[in-house]
């Protein structure tokens, strides 16, 4: 039986269908037919952009991101599709506090939907820090479709384990 590494932790009915639709040859179909076209954030500035209007939107009593970008370094995808990083400095006297965030690099080629998932993830962690039940309360909030969004990213990462990209 085929190893679901992105699906570890998924009720058994949700894994079986999924590896119903590989030995069918159609998971890549099925994510094309509900996500027929990657976005087109595809620089850093354009990212920046991207997530300062869902924060402003979604968490306007946050703290200011300083930084958002693609980055290559990000490989392990099991265990990291984004990162958030608080650093706490105190410089002449002064506290500087930075919030960034570095979204995987492939996620330059994939539907908004995976993208915006990411970000609304990362950005959830300005407020909570741990994967808890307030953390993905505040995901539902910023984006209701959080759940659908990272279930069809996982199929997607697995159709590129298996299959290669679709974008």
């Amino acid at each position: 039986m085929q190893e679901l590494k992105y699906l570890v932790g998924y009720p058994e009915n949700v894994t079986s269908q999924v590896r119903q639709l590989i030995s069918n040859d159609k998971l890549g179909e099925t994510l094309l037919k509900k996500y027929p076209l990657a976005h087109t954030v595809r620089t850093d500035k354009a990212l920046y952009s991207y997530a300062v209007d869902i924060k402003n939107t979604s968490l306007k009593q946050s703290q200011p991101l300083s930084k958002v970008i693609y980055d290559d370094k990000i490989k392990d995808l099991h265990h990291a599709l984004g990162l958030h990083t608080f650093i706490s400095r105190v410089q002449g006297g002064k506290h500087k506090a930075k919030n960034e965030i570095r979204v995987a690099s492939l996620f330059k080629q994939v539907p908004l939907e995976f993208l915006r998932m990411i970000v609304v993830h990362e950005l959830a962690h300005l407020k909570e820090k741990e994967h808890n039940k307030a953390f993905y309360q505040l995901c539902q909030h910023m984006e209701p479709c959080y759940h659908r969004f990272e279930l069809d990213m996982r199929l997607y990462l697995t159709h590129m384990d298996l299959m290669g990209k679709l974008y």
